[in-house]
């Protein structure tokens, strides 16, 4: 089975260069709008290394069975997998909740839509240089996500831990700026989801979405001080999808990746693996 995993690296430079060799895979094979449904049956898919690119790795060999080809390119953010779809290079993505999806259409003016939810990972509270809440102290600092959607999510998570309150109806679009109390004066440091883990040691508590995690080598079962509950709105409300270009929803390809990804063996893949830190999406 044909197979390519790369890892791509976050410089501007060469996340140009990436998109130029792909835009030139295109005029080879024809465009990766209409490569799902092509007769060479291969599906392109751009995708976090954790739990994403594992799970496709698995989903691989379902679709395999049914004579399609799964391509998977590895991206270490969260800007180029979206716009490598928008551009056509890529027929999806996989590493993204539908509420980051619909922030980033209306920020960067791309056309994405979700064709189905595959899995949630709950949001956690890791320990750094301290390991219990109750140790916080006057001035302690929490590191969490510094993009809109996570960071609204990962200040409801400590607000419930009872760290700090929000202004009524900050919801899912909270920031740093609806801290309506901070008893103990915590500093909420604002980084690039992916930069967070790195500084764990610097910091009271890193405040993680689940890959980001997992790529750690944290897991929600064993090393969360705190996490959403699987019933929870939240966890539900961010779901990670497959994500397309609107108007390829119904693709060939596309409907048979999700129902891949949606199989009892993915799920079994999923609880087995995964820790509670990825739960299957019904």
């Amino acid at each position: 089975m044909k197979k390519r995993i790369l890892s791509v690296l976050l410089a501007a430079a060469f996340a140009a260069t990436l998109v130029t060799g792909c835009g030139n895979k295109s005029e080879t094979d024809g465009t990766k709008e209409e490569s799902a449904n092509s007769e060479d049956k291969t599906i392109t898919v751009a995708a976090s290394a954790t739990p994403h690119a594992e799970i496709l790795e698995q989903a691989e060999k379902i679709l395999a069975d049914e004579g399609w080809t799964l391509e998977v390119t590895i991206f270490d953010d969260y800007v180029q997998p979206n716009s490598v779809v928008e551009s056509g290079d890529f027929d999806a993505n996989y590493f993204q909740h539908l509420p980051y999806l619909e922030s980033f259409n209306e920020e960067q003016g791309t056309h994405l839509v979700s064709a189905g939810g595959i899995h949630y990972e709950p949001f956690g509270i890791y320990p750094g240089a301290k390991s219990d809440l109750a140790d916080l102290e006057e001035g302690d600092v929490i590191a969490v996500p510094n993009d809109t959607t996570n960071e609204a999510r990962a200040l409801l998570l400590l607000q419930d831990n009872g760290v700090i309150t929000l202004k009524k109806g900050a919801g899912l679009t909270a920031t740093i700026n609806d801290i309506e109390k901070n008893p103990k004066n915590i500093e909420i440091k604002e980084l690039e989801a992916a930069q967070i883990s790195r500084i764990k040691d610097e910091v009271a508590f890193i405040v993680l979405n689940g890959n980001y995690a997992l790529e750690a080598g944290f897991t929600v079962a064993k090393d969360a001080v705190a996490y959403e509950q699987s019933d929870s709105e939240a966890a539900k409300t961010y779901v990670n999808i497959i994500a397309v270009k609107e108007g390829n929803e119904e693709n060939e390809g596309i409907k048979a990746l999700v129902k891949a990804l949606k199989s009892d063996e993915i799920k079994e893949f999923m609880n087995n693996t995964y820790n509670g830190a990825v739960i299957p999406f019904e």
